[in-house]
């Protein structure tokens, strides 16, 4: 019989995780307007890594109030935050798992309303509630989809001042214990915008050609890898295809991710579409068991050596997780 994958430790920069199964971020809506992390983010997070899971990943936390999805979302612009977060890092870390978070700007894809209430675009019927919307910010004046409020086209100035928000927040991550950050790269929130020409159609530096297109998620990057300690490692979960004519292509993202490991960046946790507020326009990526697995192989493909590459999507039985690793397909679960 042959030895699992599955259950081999995995040893990245300063910590070995006892096996390749990695909790994936997940929102939770669980947060008053504060972000700050609560009981709920205990009991939903510790019970992961009671489960055994090798790599517990927070729900994304976003780096400013503005960068935030929902009103209910976590959060990781003020040290307030450090305390709350750090409770649940050492509780992971009791039962042998390695406490990870995401870090978000939801950029034109925010002001969200719950699931509950329909994740379309905040109005004023939300807001007479106490839910208000806030203006959202993009690389250019291009609203996410139909319906969907028009946002501002961040300068060069402010996106300076985006990039010391995220390496602000990573030394946040670092006081509160995480030994892994997991950039939201993906589905359409501000990293992701930049690098897809649908919504990105900007003329300076940090537009048109795949080179511009890539600066400021590199240089986040670029910054954040500074302020986090060089034994924790970095995740970016990337959308490695929008699926839709004129989009963001898998062709880029092998671009893109060697320019990532070259950055320091240790894993690539593949996704994709989202760049539209549209689901049916994901229509080319075709969802069924461990859908994303092609894509991850692919991936692995053209990087080679470079970095390690997760996958993730209806992988639900641990038969499906060890076949994909066994063919090579991706070296962690999510």
């Amino acid at each position: 019989m042959a030895t699992s994958r599955l259950f081999q430790p995995l040893t990245i920069r300063g910590f070995t995780a006892p096996n390749r199964i990695m909790v994936s971020p997940m929102q939770q809506y669980a947060c008053a307007d504060d972000g700050i992390a609560n009981d709920y983010h205990l009991v939903h997070i510790g019970r992961m890594a009671m489960g055994g899971a090798g790599m517990v990943v927070m729900e994304a936390a976003a780096i400013e109030p503005r960068g935030r999805m929902s009103h209910m979302d976590l959060g990781l612009w003020s040290d307030d935050h450090i305390a709350p977060l750090a409770r649940v890092a050492r509780f992971v870390k009791q039962f042998g798992a390695v406490p990870g978070i995401q870090l978000v700007h939801a950029g034109r894809k925010g002001s969200i309303q719950a699931p509950w209430d329909g994740l379309g675009p905040l109005t004023e019927a939300d807001a007479a509630r106490g839910e208000a919307p806030w203006t959202l910010v993009g690389p250019s004046a291009i609203a996410a989809g139909p319906g969907w409020p028009v946002p501002e086209e961040l300068s060069v100035a402010q996106l300076r001042e985006q990039i010391q928000l995220w390496a602000d927040a990573a030394r946040r991550a670092a006081a509160a214990g995480f030994e892994i950050i997991d950039f939201h790269g993906a589905h359409g929130y501000l990293l992701h915008s930049f690098l897809s020409p649908i919504s990105n159609q900007r003329t300076d530096e940090y537009g048109g050609s795949l080179e511009n297109r890539m600066r400021f998620p590199l240089e986040v990057v670029e910054a954040v890898r500074a302020a986090f300690p060089a034994s924790g490692a970095l995740f970016y979960r990337l959308s490695v295809l929008d699926g839709v004519d004129g989009g963001w292509t898998q062709e880029d993202s092998a671009v893109f991710c060697r320019e990532l490991f070259a950055r320091g960046v240790d894993v690539i946790d593949v996704s994709s579409g989202g760049a539209i507020a549209d689901r049916s326009s994901d229509v080319r990526v075709r969802r069924g068991y461990a859908f994303h697995a092609p894509y991850s192989r692919a991936l692995k493909q053209a990087v080679g050596d470079a970095g390690l590459v997760a996958t993730v999507g209806l992988i639900v039985e641990a038969e499906q997780a060890e076949a994909v690793l066994q063919a090579g397909d991706a070296d962690i679960i999510v």
